[in-house]
Parts: structure tokens; C-alpha cells; sequence
């Protein structure tokens, strides 16, 4: 019995009729060469037939398969079929049933055959018919559920020019797609070139959420000759977007690092995507201007001067090492990312006292990312302290470490301390085998 029945497929459901197709021929056992025929075959039967592993049941199937609109996924399916006269009888049936609307239902399955060897037919098709339809059904398709249609029908609109230089900036600045947000900000600042309005584009672009648009927006403005406008997104929340405007800028004769020079000196009210914009386009003597940040009362700023120093590469361990004990998650994950290539430098006992139950719990998980980071026989401690810990975050990572851990240059062999961590967590080896043979590397008996 077929868990997946033809009946109940939706002509949208891609999956499920690839799935129906490929149930079929691994059921091939009980389908025997000589099936009754096709012309006797009921609707069930013939898509059975339309999937069956004997190319020849399958060509006499698509005789028929025409008359039926409720099997013309499987004929989709077979139009990129591995055998020539199959396919080559699916795609004649194509050529004469489907219709725009037809093709439109089935968009999803001709993009997901259309990557198959033999597929490009059925995407060429659903191409042409599309193109052809009435006013309305491409618009239709670019709601639908499946992504690859919705990004298939935004393709041709833009190929054909059916979408002002407006719709195609709105469409960057709301689809929730980001390959249509590209495709369609493109479109729309090539419209721009051709001569459509900048005042009816770049409001919609620049006012976008997405990143993609935005950066498309503010790249416009040079062309636009409004350089000035970009100077507001040189604090944008995006890093792409920044370097946008910090182009534009510079195109129009401002000094955008002087601009965040300006703006970090003044650190009572320095916007926090300032002190990004200063460390991306600055040089490491501006890290004079970075280190007061780090007491800065708003954790955002604090968070981005600690990024910003570790992006200079003027990160000192001993200066940001009590910013591992602040009280915003944010600032102390910038903290243990900086503090990384030097964790073989910082002192045992202080990071232990940060694996303390008593502490934040983002405090305890950059402590365990920089115990994990030294490696040797710290990390091999600190994770067995932590295998049953209350936090389940912890426990996992500490239990992954575990299990990944391997003697390294500066374990002393035969450590009995190595032994004694080992047997601690020796239930969490699926196979004694693999305890052995980590004892061995570690020169220990096993």
C-alpha cells in the first residue's frame, strides 16, 4: 500500500509527487511487467503506470495521461524522464494540454524537475507560457508559498520590464526574499540610470528594513548627486550599508573617518554604529579614541569598542579582562572574542572563579569559551567539572568538549591527573574501545 496517495496530492505539492514517483519504483517488486492495459487502467492505475520502472509501461501510459488534468504533475515529472521516447511523449503531451493557469499550478514541480538532467524543457515552457498569460497570474505567483517560484516569477517580471522603477524599489524594500531584494534593487537603480526619478526610487529604498536595499539606496545617491544625504547612514545598524555611505561620502569630498573621529571624541552621546564605522575605516592609532568607550554607561557602545579594538588588533588582554564581568551578555561575548588568542595567557584560577554557579550564566559561558580555548589539560578539566552542570547549554558544550578532547604536546604522558579526569566521564564513551585508545594517546594503561 503507497503511504503516499495520489489522491490526496495538491497539483502545487512538488515534494509530494517527486515523493509518489520514487515510492512507486521502489515498490517495483509487486508491480509486475504485465499490468493490465492502459486503456483499462483507472485513474490510480495509470499514475501507478506513469511511475513504473519499465520505461515502455510508462510511454503507453502518457497516451492517456493527456485526458486527465489530475495527472499532469506525473507528466511533468516524466517530461525529463531518462529515457528519450519517454520524455520526449511527455513533452509533446505538455505542448498540448498545458495552459498558463495549468503551468502556474504546477510552477513548483517544473523548477524542482528543471534541475534534473533532462529538466530544462519544462522550465523553458513554464517560461513562455507565463509570458503569454493574461494580466494577473505572473502577479499572482509572487505571494505563493514556494520560494523558487516567487523568485521564477520576480525573474521574468524584471526580464519583460513589467515593474515601474517604483514597484521594483518597493519590492527590494519589502520582499522578504533576499535574492528578490537584490534582483529588484538592481532593476530599480537601472532604471534610475535610464533616466526614471530618483525622488520616486531612493525614499523606498533608503527606507527599507533589509540591508540589501538599503545599501542599494545609499550607493544611488552618488549618482543621484546627493552625497550629503549619505552622511546619515554612516551610522546605519549595517556594516554593508556603512560602507556604502562611507564611498558616497568620499565620492563627494567628505572625510567620513574624520566625521567618526568627530563623533567617538564625544562620548556622551557617540551613536554605537559610530564606533564600528571608526574601527572599520580606521587605523590602530585611533584606538586612543576607542579604549575610553569601554566604560561608557550604554552597553551597546561598550560592546562595539571592545569589537572595534579586536578589529584594530590593539585588543590587550589585561585592559579588557574586568569586561568579562559585565553585567550586558553582549559586552562579555565581544570580551571572550577578543580575549581568545590570548587565552593561553590568562590566569588559571581567575577564569576558573568565573565557572562558578554564583556567576551570570554569560559569564560562566565566555569563562568555559576561553577554558575550552587553551586546550591541553584545563580544558580537559573544565569540561568534566562541567558534564553535569545545572545549565543544559553548558552541559552539552562541556560534554562535547569531553568527548573531542585529545592529549595534546603539552599533556605530560602518563599524567595520572589525565587518568583520574578520564574515568570521571568514561560513561560518556558510547564504545570502551574508544576510552583505550584516548588513554594510550595520553600514555596511560588502559
Amino acid at each position: 500500500m503507497l503511504s503516499v496517495r495520489r489522491e490526496a496530492l495538491d497539483p502545487a505539492d512538488a515534494a509530494g509527487w517527486i515523493a509518489f514517483d520514487l515510492e512507486v519504483r521502489d515498490l517495483s517488486g509487486w508491480l509486475p511487467g504485465g499490468l493490465r492495459p492502459v486503456a483499462e487502467l483507472d485513474v490510480s492505475g495509470l499514475a501507478v503506470a506513469l511511475c513504473h520502472p519499465d520505461g515502455r509501461v510508462r510511454e503507453a501510459a502518457l497516451a492517456r495521461a493527456g485526458e486527465l488534468p489530475g495527472l499532469l504533475p506525473l507528466v511533468v515529472i516524466r517530461s525529463a524522464d531518462w529515457v528519450e521516447p519517454v520524455r520526449e511523449r511527455a513533452r509533446q503531451v505538455l505542448a498540448e494540454r498545458l495552459d498558463a493557469a495549468g503551468a502556474a499550478s504546477v510552477a513548483a514541480l517544473l523548477l524542482r524537475v528543471g534541475r534534473r538532467r533532462h529538466g530544462a524543457y519544462g522550465v523553458r515552457l513554464l517560461g513562455e507560457l507565463l509570458r503569454r498569460a493574461p494580466g494577473g497570474l505572473l502577479e499572482s505567483l509572487y505571494g505563493v508559498g514556494d520560494r523558487d517560484v516567487q523568485r521564477f516569477a520576480r525573474r521574468l517580471a524584471v526580464e519583460d520590464g513589467l515593474l515601474s522603477p517604483v514597484e521594483l524599489a518597493r519590492a527590494a524594500a519589502r520582499d522578504g526574499d533576499i535574492v528578490v531584494q537584490q534582483l529588484c534593487a538592481d532593476a530599480a537603480l537601472a532604471a534610475v540610470v535610464r533616466g526614471a526619478a530618483y525622488d520616486d526610487v531612493l525614499p523606498e529604498l533608503l527606507g527599507a528594513r533589509n540591508t540589501q536595499a538599503r545599501a542599494a539606496g545609499v550607493t544611488a545617491l552618488r549618482a543621484a548627486g546627493r552625497p550629503e544625504v549619505a552622511v546619515k547612514f554612516l551610522t546605519d545598524r549595517s556594516a554593508l550599508v556603512r560602507a556604502c555611505a562611507r564611498y558616497v561620502v568620499r565620492q563627494g569630498g567628505g572625510d567620513p573617518l574624520a566625521w567618526y573621529r568627530e563623533r567617538c571624541a564625544r562620548p556622551q552621546d557617540v551613536p554605537p554604529p559610530a564606533v564600528s564605522g571608526l574601527a572599520e575605516s580606521g587605523e590602530r592609532a585611533d584606538a586612543a579614541l576607542l579604549w575610553p568607550l569601554l566604560g561608557h554607561p550604554e552597553a551597546r557602545v561598550r560592546a562595539r569598542a571592545v569589537a572595534g579594538l579586536r578589529m584594530l588588533d590593539v585588543a590587550d588582554a589585561a585592559r579588557l579582562r574586568p569586561l568579562l564581568d559585565d553585567p550586558a551578555p553582549g559586552v562579555v561575548r565581544e570580551t571572550a572574542l577578543a580575549l581568545l588568542p590570548s587565552a593561553g595567557d590568562l590566569p588559571e584560577r581567575w577564569l576558573w572563579q568565573r565557572l562558578e554557579v554564583t556567576r551570570p550564566r554569560h559569564v560562566r559561558v565566555a569563562a568555559f569559551r576561553l577554558i575550552h580555548a587553551r586546550g591541553g589539560l584545563v580544558r580537559l578539566r573544565g569540561a568534566v567539572a562541567l558534564v553535569d552542570d545545572v545549565d543544559t547549554k553548558l552541559r552539552l558544550r562541556a560534554r562535547q568538549s569531553v568527548r573531542s578532547w585529545r592529549p595534546g604536546p603539552d599533556v605530560r604522558l602518563g599524567d595520572p591527573a589525565v587518568g583520574e579526569l578520564l574515568d570521571q566521564v568514561r560513561h560518556l564513551y558510547s564504545d570502551a574501545h574508544d576510552v583505550g585508545q584516548l588513554r594510550r594517546a595520553a600514555g596511560l594503561p588502559y
